[in-house]
């Protein structure tokens, strides 16, 4: 492992290894196949890549993934490693040149879809190569129970049995026990050493809205949470996706979609402006996503419910893949529930395989209704125990009250039974509500027993009746009837009031809290180092342009905040932060040592006070009023003088410098602490009253902390 350690410090940049990183390299280095389970963003690349650079001969990466195949193969590039990749946007001359790479030992690591890899012309060329591995990433993609099956994958299994002395390995980060079983069985790895990670993402915070008014609620959650931040909005049909993105630009984001239906050279112009610049949103259907490592995607939203509990994990485990705050939001609606339900019943999968999509249904969906912990449900789905609630989702840090609920739903199964189950949601719920319509009147439903019995309760309460009641299979909507609701077998206990039935009470969106939004990745950086990290963020802009590289393969964000931070100026200290390695020392070490060097830095600010005083100070030191920087700030006036006076506790600042008090006015102060004993007790109220409340407090504060 020695020499893995050294790549990983010295073509990496890193000074360790990470979760069972180190086990699954040592086995591979040694011949041994593995099967790995890591979550988004937990290093699953450096699993093969180190192991690629230690073995003899070229790593085969199998990747489904060929619109990204450019930016990973630039990305290693940079470090020095010789990588490649083989598809259908390669001309003739690049893949022939590609090949003769390949045969010639020239390569370290060639990526290859898996229908290609299976060819007979492919195959011919990898035996007269000399393969270090294969490494089969998105493995997931070979079980037909999951959300991203592809036929191509179970071929896979011919690799074992044409190259059976090469190591193999299968890497995931979403996989319930049926599909790792589903993998170790199809790819022929019962004999590989098993790894699972820890699913929890805990820098995710989990947040989903029932009832409908996706779009409301989605903007106020990027006005309050993420006004500028880049981020992945989903949607279950392709017009959704480009409605809601021309909704966005209506309102001033950059919003752009994406869906398999769009033309090829628009997806990809799309998702190469989604990686390469900052503040994009993709609205998107499930046909964007998977290898999309862009590390500061800061939220996951979801206007439809998804499918199952492995698609919701992937898609939110693609938000905070740098480790800051992210937010992984959704809004669904019963309309969600009743879509899902008949696409399963309408597809073309056999009776069992529907039985497993309903149940991975009915767990997506108990995810959502839940009143405890969602992340703690979402680690036990993946078989993982959490022994206390998690503390950052919307159960956990706001707590839903609940009531019973059972006479309402008996009221709900009641009426569809009397209207003869021939009526959807929406004409069950005026008539419990009493709406005396022309079609309910025609239909002589004014006359049921159930008219009206339902009036205390509004139209938003009812459809989240309705919506359990079609989560727990009691009813459900039949396609060819028009989505007319009939009663199930489940509904009797029910109906009869023999089973519980909780609901959540509806509460309105309340007005944000300071405290509720999730911290922005820069805001980690102390505000003394600010000026140089935009400085460091403009320099890796200009480069990533310059070289059609998304940013992040230049310098990871965590990369730059600690230049920031520690601002090194040689090459010893250059080294020395996280990502920086030999081949980045020589590509990007000058120049960014030269900003550092060229970017000046006020050591007054560089203390133990705190970001929210020193950004205070910092606006002063510029020059800047205590009403402006108010302001500016949206702070009260008498925090800033707060703010004031630790600094001249600290030695920053003066009384002088941040206060506009003729002499006279500071003699009548200081005589004001003597006459009232102030600088002894330090209270100042008594001081305050005896000048007859015509100066701030905080500037009493200020004269006091000078004084002391």
């Amino acid at each position: 492992m020695q020499r893995a350690q050294e790549i990983l410090e010295k073509t990496f940049g890193y000074k360790s290894f990470r979760l069972e990183q180190a086990q699954i390299i040592e086995a591979l280095v040694e011949g041994r196949d593995v099967m790995a389970l890591m979550p988004t963003g937990g290093g699953k690349s450096l699993c093969y890549q180190i192991p690629a650079l230690v073995r003899d001969g070229v790593a085969i990466v199998v990747s489904p993934l060929i619109a990204l195949m450019q930016d990973q193969v630039d990305a290693l590039k940079l470090l020095g490693i010789k990588a490649a990749f083989l598809n259908s946007t390669l001309n003739s001359q690049e893949r022939q040149q590609t090949e003769n790479d390949l045969t010639s030992g020239e390569l370290d690591l060639l990526y290859v879809a898996p229908e290609r890899l299976v060819a007979m012309g492919m195959l011919r060329l990898l035996e007269r190569s000399k393969i270090s591995l294969f490494a089969i990433d998105e493995a997931h993609c070979v079980s037909q129970w999951g959300h991203d099956f592809r036929p191509e994958y179970r071929q896979l299994r011919l690799l074992h049995e044409r190259f059976p002395d090469v190591p193999r390995i299968a890497l995931t980060a979403t996989a319930d026990k049926r599909t790792r079983d589903e993998i170790t069985s199809e790819l022929d790895l019962s004999d590989a050493e098993q790894f699972v990670a820890s699913f929890d993402r805990p820098n995710i915070r989990y947040t989903i809205n029932e009832g409908g008014g996706g779009r409301d609620h989605l903007w106020r959650f990027l006005e309050n949470e993420h006004p500028a931040d880049a981020g992945i909005i989903y949607c279950l049909s392709r017009k959704k996706t480009e409605e809601t993105a021309s909704w966005l630009r209506g309102k001033g984001r950059t919003a752009l979609a994406y869906h398999a239906g769009l033309p090829i050279d628009e997806r990809a112009t799309n998702q190469k402006r989604f990686l390469r610049e900052e503040g994009i949103i993709i609205v998107a259907t499930i046909a964007f996503g998977m290898g999309i490592d862009k590390p500061d995607v800061r939220f996951v939203a979801h206007l439809n419910l998804p499918k199952n509990v492995e698609a919701y994990y992937q898609e939110t485990g693609r938000a905070g893949r740098d480790g800051a705050p992210a937010n992984a939001w959704m809004s669904y609606g019963l309309q969600d529930v009743i879509m899902l339900r008949q696409m399963t019943d309408s597809g073309e999968a056999s009776d069992t395989q529907k039985t497993v999509l309903h149940d991975k249904l009915n767990a997506m969906l108990g995810l959502c209704e839940m009143t405890d912990c969602r992340r703690r449900e979402i680690l036990a789905y993946f078989d993982e125990d959490m022994p206390e609630p998690c503390g950052n989702c919307d159960n956990c840090l706001t707590p839903p009250e609940t009531r019973d609920a059972r006479v309402d739903a008996q009221k709900a199964l009641s009426c569809a039974y009397r209207t003869e189950q021939r009526f959807g949601v929406n004409y069950l719920i005026d008539v419990l509500r009493g709406k005396e319509t022309d079609r309910i009147l025609q239909f002589g439903h004014d006359r049921q027993s159930t008219f009206g019995i339902g009036k205390d309760l509004s139209m938003v309460e009812w459809r989240a009746i309705f919506r359990q009641l079609i989560a727990k299979g009691c009813l459900y909507a039949d396609q060819e009837q028009y989505g007319s609701l009939k009663l199930t077998d489940k509904a009797k206990p029910y109906l009869k009031g023999e089973q519980e039935f909780s609901l959540r009470k509806q509460i309105k969106p309340a007005a944000r809290k300071k405290t509720s939004r999730t911290r922005k990745t820069w805001d980690t950086v102390p505000f003394a180092s600010r000026a140089l990290a935009e400085a460091l963020r403009a320099l890796r802009t200009k480069l990533a342009k310059k070289q059609g590289v998304p940013p992040y393969v230049i310098f990871s964000d965590a990369s730059l905040q600690e230049m920031a931070q520690k601002r090194p100026l040689n090459d010893e200290d250059f080294l020395m932060i996280s990502g920086v390695g030999d081949s980045k020392l020589k590509r990007y070490g000058r120049k960014f040592m030269k900003v550092i060097d060229k970017t000046p830095f006020d050591q007054r600010l560089n203390n133990t006070l705190g970001d929210q005083i020193n950004e205070t100070l910092g606006l002063h030191l510029q020059g800047i009023e205590a009403n402006d920087i108010a302001k500016a700030r949206a702070l009260n006036l008498s925090t800033v003088y707060e703010h004031f006076a630790q600094g001249i506790e600290a030695g920053i600042v003066g009384a002088g410098d941040v206060l506009s008090l003729a002499q006279p006015e500071q003699d009548e102060i200081l005589a004001a602490f003597e006459d009232t004993n102030t600088l002894e007790e330090g209270k100042l109220e008594p001081a305050f009253e005896a000048l007859g409340g015509r100066y701030e407090i905080g500037v009493l504060k200020c004269l006091l902390a000078e004084s002391a």
